[in-house]
């Protein structure tokens, strides 16, 4: 599958994968910072974003649309970078394809299964009512008795069309049905012997002490930081200084796959 893509700067080529829920355009600020050094490109995955919809959304599946995507536009080998949900996607690309990533940087999430989430979140975005004129004030309200943190609720909002016919513009129905592959970690023998980094929130427990040891048998040359003042979202949450981190672990990234802008 062709993910979309939004692509700025020029330079050695630098990849970013956005989580759950999310889309490349999440990434704006980040973005634009390092296109300043690099051909940035930011991919909504499968059924995200204004990419297709498509069943499945097994890592295996989901890294292998990045990697489609990447050679269709020449953008291999390249520096990784993904969140949540798109650093797992992002650590299966290193681990199926090393010989494609140069640098592996992974936000607030480790290769393992975690316990099952966004059920109840994901139900009450599919059961949302959508009548002709819906406003997202009376949107968020509906959604509010099952997600009561308002930022949340904005961030799923994004993902919702208004207007005289409101819908969803991500594959829901798909998603929803790969919830259970999505929260799994799905065994390998493979090893990815780059540079890796793996970015933990200061707030956020979803890279822990015990995680580490797994992390390593897969990314033998893993090094751990953490961002303060951060949670899960950690590059909405202190964009400089997840950009910071960024810069340092990709100050002597190799040329990669170098083309202009445009």
């Amino acid at each position: 599958m062709i993910l979309h893509a939004i692509e700025a700067g020029a330079g050695p080529t630098l990849v970013l994968l956005h989580g759950l829920f999310g889309a490349a355009r999440n990434f704006g600020v980040v973005q634009r910072r390092l296109a300043a050094r690099f051909r940035v490109l930011a991919l909504d995955l499968r059924n995200h974003g204004s990419s297709p919809h498509a069943s499945g959304m097994d890592y295996p599946a989901l890294a292998a649309d990045v990697i489609e995507t990447l050679e269709a536009r020449d953008a291999l080998p390249c520096c990784l970078v993904g969140h949540s949900m798109g650093g797992k996607v992002a650590m299966r690309v290193a681990l199926d394809r090393p010989d494609a990533v140069s640098r592996l940087a992974v936000a607030d999430i480790a290769p393992v299964a975690y316990a099952p989430g966004f059920r109840a979140i994901s139900a009450a975005m599919a059961a949302l009512p959508l009548p002709p004129g819906l406003t997202r004030a009376q949107a968020d309200a509906a959604l509010a008795p099952v997600v009561p943190d308002a930022g949340l609720r904005g961030f799923l909002l994004h993902n919702l069309s208004l207007g005289a016919r409101p819908g969803w513009r991500i594959g829901l129905a798909e998603i929803i049905a790969g919830l259970a592959d999505i929260v799994d970690w799905p065994a390998t023998d493979s090893t990815y012997p780059g540079p890796a980094l793996f970015i933990a929130g200061e707030r956020s427990d979803y890279i822990r002490p015990e995680h580490r040891m797994p992390i390593r048998a897969l990314f033998p040359a893993a090094r751990f930081v953490t961002l303060k003042d951060a949670g899960h979202w950690l590059h909405a949450d202190n964009p400089a200084g997840f950009v910071s981190v960024l810069e340092a672990f990709l100050a002597h990234a190799p040329a990669g796959a170098v083309r202009p802008a445009g």
